[in-house]
């Protein structure tokens, strides 16, 4: 019988250096291509992404044939395993990625904010003098839907004051600098549309008043904005704006702690997580046994566990049946929209409108297409890998079953009858796949 040294040997070692090997590797890369070189990419697939989906490369390439020589009593238990390994790899990533950028951004100390222009760009800065012109803001409105099932609402409004000088510069035509201020607030998504309208109307007036009673004048230093979503809805909020916004404009957050603190707890909230992630990988490794004979294969290098690896992934990714190319449609969907710039946790009702989605002023206006690509339509990254893990599911058992053509029609036919049924119950929501977002409600401060 194997020792428990042996699977610290085959399994867990191999584990720690592909869990630290990645952690170093990405996060030095990022510095070099994102922070460092600038290449424009978004700081939501950068940070967040990339940091939870890479991971499950190493892990399936180098850890699975090793997990595979374990015996589990389920065969579903083993997922555990790679479920675990994947949260002890992406948890202190992200973390760290989120403290690098503090930790190496640069304060630049200046008198006004017009004296940017005359040094290099940096990250943060401090002024010893400026004026925040709340007269002149410009604003957006927007929601979002996030949560398993879409449970959540989200209203936000995004909100940019001209940074000047002096009050005396509130006449300038063109403005540059912008200082964003964010109200935001969380709702039950399966609300009717009346309680969603009224709440609605209550966050307004609350995000008034707050906006009112603030005295923009107090801080510390000032944060810039990356290339993110709260950026371009500011940006959205320019170009509604009466005054004319420049196309440089730079668009800052303000922070009211010292500079000193901004890493917070990051570097602890780091090695906390990769501690506790490695550990609780040691502790459960202790309990499956080796199976005797994969054990032995695997010492010849008769290595043939990733084969159940090559026909899982070519199930999903090679087109050979309708479940797999209605899969590979959805994703490649969704990911043109990501790297188009549209974000990654979530979608803007906008942006699904733009896309296909299913609304019905559109809809029952001529433009019945939608029923079809509403079907393709997913709201963020939660709710795509979510449908995919159940169309995955249902076409194993439903396409042998129906066979491809009657498979086809079932899955059309369901989407178009979901889709008319969205908009039989919904008279101002925008929809895709599975997902409802209030949608169409647009005053603001009379």
């Amino acid at each position: 019988m194997e020792s428990p040294s042996g699977k610290i040997r085959l399994i867990y070692k191999p584990f720690v250096i592909i869990a630290t090997g990645f952690i170093l590797i990405y996060t030095f890369l990022n510095w070099l291509l994102f922070i460092k070189a600038g290449i424009p990419l978004k700081e939501d697939i950068i940070q967040f992404l990339l940091p939870l989906g890479l991971p499950w490369i190493p892990i399936l390439i180098w850890l699975r044939p090793r997990i595979m020589l374990l015996r589990f009593k389920k065969d579903n238990r083993s997922f555990l395993f790679y479920l675990l390994a994947w949260a002890a790899i992406a948890i202190p990533t992200l973390i760290a990625q989120e403290y690098m950028i503090t930790a190496t951004g640069k304060l630049t100390q200046l008198d006004n904010i017009s004296q940017i222009s005359q040094h290099e760009r940096t990250k943060y800065y401090s002024l010893k003098s400026y004026y925040i012109d709340k007269q002149n803001f410009a604003i957006e409105k927007t929601a979002t839907v996030t949560g398993k099932n879409n449970n959540y609402l989200n209203f936000l409004i995004y909100i940019a004051m001209p940074i000047l000088d002096n009050e005396s510069d509130t006449l300038k035509f063109e403005n540059k600098y912008w200082l964003g201020e964010k109200y935001s607030e969380q709702i039950n998504n399966h609300l009717s549309d009346e309680e969603k309208e009224e709440k609605y109307k209550i966050f307004i007036e609350e995000s008034q008043q707050e906006f009112y009673d603030t005295y923009f004048s107090y801080f510390t230093y000032f944060e810039v904005i990356g290339n993110t979503r709260d950026h371009d809805e500011y940006n959205n909020a320019l170009k509604k704006s009466e005054q004319k916004a420049t196309s440089g404009n730079i668009i800052f957050k303000a922070h009211t702690e010292p500079y000193e603190a901004r890493n917070g707890n990051k570097l602890s909230w780091f090695f906390v997580s990769l501690v506790i992630g490695q550990l609780a990988f040691l502790f459960f490794l202790q309990f499956p046994k080796f199976q005797a004979k994969k054990l032995n294969d695997f010492r010849n290098r008769k290595l043939t566990g990733n084969r159940d690896l090559k026909e899982m992934l070519g199930f999903v990714f090679i087109p050979h049946s309708v479940t797999s190319i209605i899969i590979d449609l959805n994703l490649l969907i969704f990911i043109i929209m990501v790297f188009s710039g549209l974000g990654v946790v979530s979608f803007q009702s906008n942006d699904l409108l733009n896309w296909g989605a299913n609304f019905k002023p559109l809809t029952t206006n001529g433009q019945w297409w939608r029923l079809l690509t509403s079907m393709f339509l997913h709201g963020g990254l939660m709710h795509i890998v979510v449908n995919m893990i159940a169309l995955i599911f249902m076409g194993l058992f439903l396409e042998p079953v129906l066979g491809a053509a009657k498979y086809a029609f079932v899955y059309l036919t369901t989407g178009i009858l979901a889709s008319l049924t969205s908009i039989w119950w919904y008279d101002a929501t925008v929809s895709g796949t599975m997902r409802q977002l209030t949608y169409g409600i647009n005053r603001w401060w009379n």
